[in-house]
């Protein structure tokens, strides 16, 4: 079992507060959720149909 004293922070590797777990701080909360809000993190996986993601049927 991992040690908790030893967690890093995965934006910066400082040591992880409480407080903010699994991060160091607000700070690099905020700097993670501007990466996936902005596209730079992404998850593979084939790319999807624009009227799939709407829920849209293609009738004839």
């Amino acid at each position: 079992m991992p040690n908790k004293s030893l967690a890093k922070c995965p934006v910066c590797k400082k040591p992880a507060s409480a407080e903010s777990k699994p991060f160091c701080g607000q700070g690099c909360k905020d700097r993670d959720l501007l990466q996936w809000l902005g596209e730079g993190y992404r998850v593979p996986g084939p790319p999807a149909d624009y009227a799939d993601s709407l829920g849209l049927d293609e009738k004839d």
